[in-house]
């Protein structure tokens, strides 16, 4: 795939000369003076317009708008909550839509996640040899996620329930896959065990995450198959000193029970098209380091190794998958946090272009 001349826009409607100069200016930072959001999301309430380029390899071209809206807490050192509505499109004819909220409850001791979206979906999948079918899906997803903090620890406990439908049109060689795979209804829970100490949800510049998790849908609960999924990762950010900023990922995923085509794990990295390696196991690495040259800007490089196996019985892999690729990181929001930025990775097959919002690895 080659990099088009798709940009990130972000669309801030710029304020600051209803303010005098003795007060605050919406769009600068009072310590440096450069264009940062903090006191427009975190002081006046404000929604964060987004214009964002899709340049998924497996979807092909496009653009997710929409607004992030943040609530902040009276005590700052708390996280945000985050409300976001969001809709996209791109040239193969895939269409979503969608919102979600995040919030940081009871001062950090209950972290919550609910998200609901439709969306008809078009992509190449990889399921028989090496050659590429089309496929479209219309989908629809509802989750709801809470995870409790442990006393005054690091650690968390959590449950989540899942529904989605998923209707699949026929296509070339549809003969392979389970007929039932193509109008089903998956509903299932899911336990969750978490140790978290980052220093920050969006952007963690320090500290250890580690999650483990096994998702089970159930017959009982509306669901037309019983299949499940455990999912374990680890993402650490061990900072050399200021500047430098190593980081690591590492990430395994299984597949249990009768698992339909599409939700079997894949490669998950830069410049790797989503469902491109699938398999029952799929294991992968990477790792990223983040150099700041100014307090605002950091440039960064990155690289991963993943497999997918298909079967369990027998790991043998038909193919090890790599990425490789740089980027740039803008902090965008300093009371937040959060920065911006842009990748370009290099895949097995091609080139990928990704715009960035918060951490690449943010699950």
């Amino acid at each position: 795939m080659k990099i088009n001349s798709l940009v990130l826009i972000i669309t801030l409607l710029s304020f600051s000369s209803i303010f005098s100069q003795e007060k605050p200016k919406l769009l600068r930072d009072t310590l440096d003076n450069a264009v940062d959001l903090s006191y427009f999301l975190t002081k006046k309430n404000g929604v964060l317009p987004i214009v964002i380029p899709i340049t998924e390899p497996a979807v092909g071209y496009g653009a997710i708008g929409g607004g992030l809206y943040f609530i902040p807490k009276k005590d700052t050192k708390q996280p945000s909550d985050i409300v976001a509505l969001a809709g996209g499109i791109t040239t193969n004819g895939t269409w979503v839509a969608g919102g979600g909220y995040v919030g940081f409850w009871k001062e950090d001791r209950i972290r919550y996640r609910g998200v609901a979206g439709y969306g008809e979906i078009t992509m190449d999948y990889y399921g028989v040899g090496n050659r590429p079918i089309n496929m479209s899906m219309d989908a629809f997803l509802f989750l709801q996620q809470a995870n409790f903090r442990l006393g005054k620890s690091d650690f968390f406990l959590g449950v989540k329930y899942q529904l989605s439908k998923i209707t699949i049109p026929l296509f070339e060689d549809s003969d392979i896959v389970d007929p039932i795979d193509f109008d089903l209804i998956n509903s299932g829970v899911a336990l969750i065990a978490e140790y978290d100490n980052l220093n920050n949800f969006l952007s963690p510049t320090k500290g250890l995450r580690v999650h483990l998790s096994y998702d089970q849908n159930l017959e009982f609960l509306g669901s037309d198959k019983n299949w499940g999924k455990a999912i374990f990762f680890t993402h650490l950010y061990a900072p050399v000193n200021e500047k430098w900023i190593p980081a690591l990922r590492l990430e395994a995923s299984l597949a249990t029970g009768d698992t339909p085509f599409y939700a079997k794990p894949f490669v998950s990295l830069r410049g790797v098209p989503m469902l491109r390696y699938q398999g029952d196991l799929v294991l992968l690495a990477e790792t990223e380091q983040l150099y700041n040259i100014t307090s605002r800007w950091g440039i960064l490089g990155f690289t991963g190794l993943g497999a997918a196996y298909k079967s369990i019985d027998n790991l043998k892999s038909d193919e090890l998958v790599w990425n490789a690729g740089g980027g740039v990181r803008y902090l965008i929001a300093r009371a937040l946090g959060l920065k911006m930025g842009a990748d370009i990775a290099r895949g097995p097959e091609d080139w990928a272009f990704y715009v960035v919002i918060g951490t690449s690895w943010l699950k």
